[in-house]
């Protein structure tokens, strides 16, 4: 059996810039709506690890190096949200916890219509 799925209004597409993020309530939830060059995550603010509040985290990118290399490389900026507490590092498309993949965040489908961006909860 599926929760029903509601939209719930966050802001206008306009009022999000790249790399701005807000925190709204939706049905006594605190989320995380992050503008990642153009493309909307949505994400509870609420760290796995220690309840912290991850949407005020920072929001950057990752080192990456090949296996037997010494070069290293800057990838993914704007991907990574890191929780304020304990700098815990996750995937903020998929939620999921860089180091361990069995702990992943609670994310959200966004959606936007007629210039105006929803969140979505529920659904299967």
């Amino acid at each position: 059996m599926s929760a029903e799925r509601t939209r719930h209004r966050i802001c206008s597409v306009d009022e999000l810039e790249p790399g701005e993020r807000i925190l709204k309530t939706v049905s006594d939830r605190e989320i995380g709506v992050f503008n990642v060059d153009g493309k909307f995550h949505a994400v509870a603010n609420y760290c796995v690890h220690a309840g912290g509040p991850i949407c005020e985290g920072r929001l950057s990118g990752m080192v990456t190096a090949e296996a037997g290399e010494w070069e290293w490389d800057w990838a993914r900026e704007g991907e990574i949200l890191a929780c304020p507490w304990h700098g815990w590092e996750f995937d903020i498309d998929s939620g999921e916890f860089l180091a361990d993949d069995q702990y992943r965040l609670i994310t959200y489908e966004t959606e936007i219509e007629d210039g105006t961006l929803y969140v979505v909860l529920g659904g299967a």
